[in-house]
């Protein structure tokens, strides 16, 4: 059976390459690299490369990357030690980020430890820098936690003119750029923001390794004791293959970031044509413009009726794998926290479909994924 994979939002396929550079940590250099022998030393030296490789390619200094399991520990690293680091009482964020985000929040919160203020968006999944100005106006010195690039809409924020708001309001600013890393270029050291989350495995490296940006004048506590590693802010033996193949794998993404976000901008776009001159009455959520959203990301919601809920596992069943949104709330009953949250009506929310685009991917797949699609729409639409 044929096999698609439209899922690269929840996990992109690792590079080939990015494997061959991690075979060798895993292999033939043994030691740990915090031992002070010869293979602990290269080990760290290993580590270092990577710390400066991606703080390079970023505009950051190594000294402020901080290697984690993931974005969602990085995440919950910059929110929990902005707020206990710096002994701030409140945060300002919106219900369609992350859970990772969100229920932190959430968290501190029931912990009495912070109030917080749930910004609005508009129906593309935007924030009005009014509102945030609103906010920061009647609660300065806060935290403020904004995605840039939406994981089930695409929809970008802009985080210049957000970091610009934080600033004049004494306020700290962390984004989750899980989406958004390795696929938009960023130059941290003109861009006014405190702390930054990644994941590897949404970029072509390995799953299980993330990095936490913390700017060097906003040095956060340790979120994991037991050791000195990582600054003496995350204690353990590093994930060395795991590290250096994230390093590589970023470092293949830039090299050619304009051509790659190129190649994808054209699927997505066709993907969008087709849909669209196939099945009457699709629609698609959040912004899908070139300069609003991200090439990677397509949320679309086909007209269906009574059977809509069965349209992933019918996808599934015809080879084709997308999500109904973020693949950390697969089987969830409540649906799209982020649809909700931008007005979607329930039963456009209930069969909405993220399709996300990796560099593997190609028009003959979209083409097979369009034809299944109007398929199964016109199995599940009622009889007029």
């Amino acid at each position: 059976m044929t096999k698609i994979y439209l899922d690269n939002a929840a996990s992109t396929p690792m590079n080939p390459e990015v494997f061959d550079h991690m075979k060798p940590y895993f292999c033939d250099l043994s030691g740990n690299p915090s031992s002070t022998h010869a293979h602990g030393r290269e080990l760290r030296a290993a580590i270092e490369q990577s710390r400066r490789t991606i703080a390079d390619l970023i505009g950051a200094s190594p000294a402020e990357i901080v290697f984690t399991s993931g974005g969602t520990e990085a995440d919950n690293a910059a929110i929990c030690g902005a707020v206990k680091g710096f002994g701030l009482t409140h945060v300002i964020s919106t219900e369609i980020e992350h859970h990772a985000v969100t229920h932190t929040i959430e968290l501190l919160e029931k912990e009495g430890l912070i109030t917080v203020t749930w910004l609005p968006v508009d129906d593309k999944g935007s924030v009005k820098l009014a509102d945030l100005r609103t906010a920061l106006a009647n609660n300065p010195r806060s935290l403020v936690t904004l995605m840039h690039g939406n994981n089930e809409l695409g929809t970008l924020n802009d985080l210049e003119a957000i970091g610009n708001l934080c600033v004049e309001y004494d306020a700290l600013f962390h984004s989750d750029t899980v989406q958004t890393m390795g696929h938009i270029a960023y130059d941290l050291k003109n861009l006014p923001i405190h702390f930054l989350s990644a994941s590897a495995h949404k970029f072509y490296g390995p799953k299980g390794v993330g990095f936490l940006y913390v700017k060097r004048s906003n040095k956060i506590p340790a979120h994991i004791q037991g050791g000195s590693q990582e600054r003496n802010m995350r204690a353990g033996t590093e994930n060395v293959p795991a590290i250096a193949g994230m390093a590589f794998a970023l470092k293949k993404c830039y090299a050619d970031l304009d051509g790659k976000n190129g190649q994808l901008r054209a699927l997505k776009s066709y993907m969008m044509e087709q849909l669209q001159a196939q099945i009457p009455g699709i629609q698609f959520n959040g912004d899908t413009s070139a300069e609003g959203s991200l090439p990677t990301v397509l949320n679309v919601a086909p007209p269906c009726g009574e059977g809509d809920a069965m349209l992933i596992f019918n996808l599934d069943l015809v080879g084709i794998s997308a999500s109904g949104g973020s693949a950390c709330n697969s089987g969830a009953n409540l649906g799209s926290h982020v649809l909700r949250a931008i007005g979607c009506d329930p039963s456009r929310a209930r069969n909405s479909i993220r399709f996300s685009f990796g560099m593997q991917n190609t028009k003959a797949e979209i083409d097979y994924a369009v034809e299944k699609l109007k398929e199964i729409v016109q199995t599940l639409q009622p009889v007029q």
